[in-house]
Order: C-alpha cells, then structure tokens, then sequence
C-alpha cells in the first residue's frame, strides 16, 4: 500500500550543494531531482514549511540557483524541498538540469 505521491519524475543524481535557511549556511547533497522538488543530504537542521534558498553545483561548473519551501525534514539526514516558488527562469535552468544531469 505503498503508493507514489510524487507526479513527475525523479532523477538519480549527487551534486554537491549549499544552503541558506533560518539556522544559516550549510553544505549537502542533493541525491534526487525533479521539476518539482528534491532531496538534500545534509546534516544542517531545518523546519518544515521554511524557506530555504538552495545552490546546486553544476557539473560543467557554476552554480544553479534555487529555492523552495521544506517538505520533510529529518535529523542527520536531510529534507525535502519543494520548488513551489520558482521563477521562469530558474525553471527553465532546472529542467535543462533534470534533462542533462551529466
């Protein structure tokens, strides 16, 4: 009775990120990437419902730019983002991502 609650697809990924939310900067993961949210790996805390503004490391470099609002959070591991608040921009950005993780 497990059922998927996720509409879009998930890709596999491992980028080095960094983070800013209420308890400050931090480093982590994202592990899992789709249009509309991901997985952080971190052991940064966070609270659900937060704001969090969140930079992912491109593979060819630089830096991609997002924010979201925390889904799930748990301690020691990381959370989930939900990227409810995204610009066009960074939309477009993040689906190039998601269509060319190498």
């Amino acid at each position: 009775m497990n059922e998927e609650r996720r509409a879009d697809q998930r890709v596999t990924v491992n980028f080095p990120a960094k983070w800013h939310g209420v308890s400050g900067g931090h480093e982590g993961r994202v592990e899992d990437l789709s249009a509309n949210g991901c997985f952080v790996n971190t052991r940064g805390a966070v609270d659900v419902g937060e704001v969090v503004a969140l930079l992912i490391r491109l593979p060819k470099g630089g830096w991609l730019p997002l924010r979201g609002r925390v889904r799930f959070f748990q301690q020691l591991t990381g959370f989930s983002l939900s990227f409810s608040i995204l610009d066009e921009k960074e939309r477009e950005a993040l689906n190039q991502l998601i269509a060319n993780p190498t």
